[in-house]
């Protein structure tokens, strides 16, 4: 079988599946022309974020029987068409979910103690101490909507804290567990204090967090997205900032990550973006919260497993 990987992936990821007997082509250079000229010619391709899958194409894929991501979401493949045409979608996200869960705690870890603004002014030789008193997790009560390898690895981070972690997943039932225990949307809305996002961006949940969704939490709450950024929408988001009912937010992912690279040159930034990014109660990192010297390895590792089990070449 022939496999086409159109992007950077660790070493073991080729190298296990040379070793299954599989025949790979590493085409990091493919446009989607190129991937459209030749996608007929391979069994499995595997993608990272260059490239989406869509309809035109699996069209195209005559021999297609797998594709694959190397990492968690899966927004850029039209996964229910794929599998109308028999073709078996995998991902790893069992590979970056130690990863997200640390860096959601230190994310909020960072906005309690006000650590990135303090250390900016203790290197500007400024010594403030009462301005930058802390809050502690401890005692906070944090709702995670999503509760699967991601929110799952969050909750477990979380239980060195002595807090209390509830859970709510649409698609799940019977998951509490010793790190967070399953409740209803509504009694979310009603208990936390801290808002965790780990759901996929999909039809459903695209600004799935408006003003509506955040005007139902009885108390003000500090909201941490390491899903997808336009699970948030920005506007409505500042608006609830400026009101009073968001206390704080820890962002690893953007609406508008698509101006990541031009905020400094000049371009239309849209205005609730800029507003944003200049907030003292904010966190934010470059989508990097399963970016990890481990995760870049173990996304590529548990990929691998997947593809050989899925396609058990001879």
């Amino acid at each position: 079988m022939k496999i086409l990987v159109i992007d950077t992936a660790h070493n073991v990821l080729i190298d296990n599946l040379i070793e299954a007997g599989f025949e790979i082509d590493h085409r990091p250079d493919y446009t989607r022309k190129d991937i459209l000229n030749e996608i007929e010619n391979y069994q499995g391709i595997i993608i990272r974020s260059k490239i989406e899958i869509d309809k035109q194409v699996i069209d195209k894929a005559k021999n297609l029987k797998c594709i694959a991501r190397v990492g968690a979401g899966m927004d850029a493949i039209d996964i229910e068409y794929a599998e109308t045409k028999g073709i078996v979608c995998l991902n790893s996200p069992e590979g970056n979910r130690d990863a997200v869960g640390e860096h959601a705690v230190g994310m909020l870890l960072c906005l309690f103690n006000k650590m990135a603004i303090a250390d900016h002014q203790v290197r500007q030789g400024l010594w403030k101490r009462e301005e930058n008193r802390g809050l502690e997790i401890k005692g906070k009560t944090i709702g995670i909507i999503g509760y699967g390898n991601m929110g799952n690895a969050f909750a477990q981070r979380l239980s060195g804290f002595d807090c209390r972690v509830i859970a709510y997943d649409k698609y799940k039932e019977n998951y509490s567990n010793q790190y967070a225990h399953e409740v209803s949307l509504e009694t979310l809305f009603k208990e936390a204090d801290i808002l965790s996002l780990h759901v996929p961006l999909t039809n459903e949940t695209k600004f799935m967090v408006d003003y509506d969704f955040i005007s139902k939490f009885r108390k003000p709450i500090y909201l941490i997205n390491t899903s997808r950024g336009k699970v948030v929408k920005t506007q409505d988001l500042l608006s609830k900032i400026k009101e009073g009912s968001v206390l704080g937010i820890c962002l690893d992912v953007l609406e508008y990550e698509a101006f990541s690279n031009e905020l400094t040159s000049g371009s239309e930034i849209p205005q609730d973006l800029i507003e944003i990014l200049q907030l003292p109660n904010a966190v934010f990192s470059p989508h990097v919260a399963g970016w990890t010297v481990e995760s870049y390895y173990k996304l590529s590792l548990f990929l691998s497993q997947k593809i050989i089990s899925a396609l058990k070449p001879i």
